[in-house]
């Protein structure tokens, strides 16, 4: 059933990242503060999910940017009040200077995002308004109309931004599965394969862990030195990977120092060496 408003099973699922967030801060000290933001931002996406579906209900979406802006666009205002009040300091003066933009430029903003441009890679205010969007059509079976390059996302060609292990069949080990960053989706992938450059050699492919993060791993690749992060969920079962990944931002930290870069990044933003 497509209900609309705060009840749709896409606004739910927001609302379950949010409550797990919470439920993290209150048990790890050293991520409080992404974690209560990454909160705050799925209780506003939750309310855009409900807000798109709602309005799908007397306009349908097309899965075409240029074709939905406008309803994209009325529902991204919240979001960028909200990332300018509670974000942390650069993304806030960010998301202050965009809301008074005029709308044409936000417009062309997401544009470069959706067509994949370059400089999407570390839009995250672009990333934090289209997700509710891909992630509403990808309930309504709706392809979004845009790139897919190989690596990415069957559905809406999003980039991977975390992994999952989930347990596989009796004798077969863990499965490896990839996290969209644009419609929460999750696609299957070799235990032993580079999603960003392809690379099959174990041998350039090394994984490094931590015992302060017994749960998360960095899956790292030698040939174009990108990784992707993962969660274990045989030791949590209710762990959600995109929101457990913040509690480990300590592997990002030292990934970086090691000269790799992640494939797509988290929800705690672009990670470098020098970051404190």
């Amino acid at each position: 059933m497509n209900r609309p408003g705060p009840d749709h099973p896409v606004a739910a699922a927001f609302e379950r990242r949010a409550a797990r967030a919470e439920g993290l801060a209150a048990r790890c000290p050293s991520a409080v503060e992404p974690l209560r933001f990454a909160a705050g931002l799925y209780r506003v996406q939750a309310r855009l999910a409900g807000t798109l579906a709602a309005r799908h209900a007397a306009r349908p979406l097309r899965g075409r940017l240029g074709e939905d802006a406008e309803t994209v666009l009325l529902a991204a205002a919240e979001l960028l009040r909200f990332a300018g009040e509670r974000g942390p300091a650069v993304l806030a003066a960010e998301a202050r200077a965009c809301a008074v933009q005029a709308t044409s430029t936000l417009a062309a903003r997401l544009a470069a995002s959706w067509s994949g441009e370059p400089t999407a890679a570390t839009d995250y205010l672009s990333r934090a308004v289209l997700r509710p969007y891909v992630e509403v059509l990808a309930f309504l079976c709706v392809p979004p109309d845009r790139p897919h390059p190989s690596g990415t996302c069957p559905f809406c060609g999003g980039p991977p931004w975390i992994a999952a292990r989930r347990a596989g069949p009796e004798g077969e080990g863990a499965r490896r599965h990839l996290g969209c960053a644009l419609c929460g989706g999750e696609w299957r992938l070799s235990r032993v394969l580079c999603p960003n450059c392809g690379e099959e050699d174990p041998a350039r492919l090394p994984s490094f862990a931590s015992e302060t993060c017994p749960a998360a791993r960095i899956e790292a690749c030698e040939t174009c030195r990108g990784y992707v992060k993962s969660i274990d969920l045989t030791l949590d079962g209710h762990a959600i990977p995109e929101v457990d990944d913040l509690a480990s931002v300590v592997l990002d930290l030292w990934a970086a120092s090691e000269g790799f870069a992640r494939i797509e990044p988290g929800l705690a933003g672009p990670v470098t060496a020098g970051r404190d």
